[in-house]
């Protein structure tokens, strides 16, 4: 874990094993531009994946949304399980991270 604080990782369940492992590939890949141009801010889900990135059409995270797509907290729903998803991304990265939580989201920074 490249973890620096204790920090659960939980599995994500009702996503097949192969959408999962797109979804990391994907997040990771945000992860790293988002470390490439924003190397000592802090970011969580919600700067890579919400606002105008929010639309997941066409996007590996779209199979978290249809997970929950018959709930009325679909939106909610799917990105508690991103940010699940998005946590064990960064645990299994090679690159150390800290984490906090602030205003009840995990945020994450990477320590070079």
């Amino acid at each position: 874990m490249t973890l620096l604080t204790d920090a659960e990782i939980r599995n994500v369940n009702g996503i097949a094993n192969e959408d999962q492992n797109k979804i990391i590939d994907f997040l990771q890949g945000a992860v790293y531009c988002w470390c490439k141009n924003r190397p000592d801010e802090w970011f969580a889900l919600r700067d890579l994946m919400g606002g105008d990135n929010t639309y997941w059409k066409g996007t590996p995270l779209l199979a978290v949304y249809e997970k929950h797509s018959n709930s009325p907290d679909a939106f909610e729903l799917a990105g508690k399980d991103a940010g699940w998803l998005l946590k064990k991304t960064v645990a299994q990265d090679l690159r150390i991270f800290e984490t906090k939580v602030s205003e009840l989201v995990r945020h994450y920074r990477w320590v070079r």
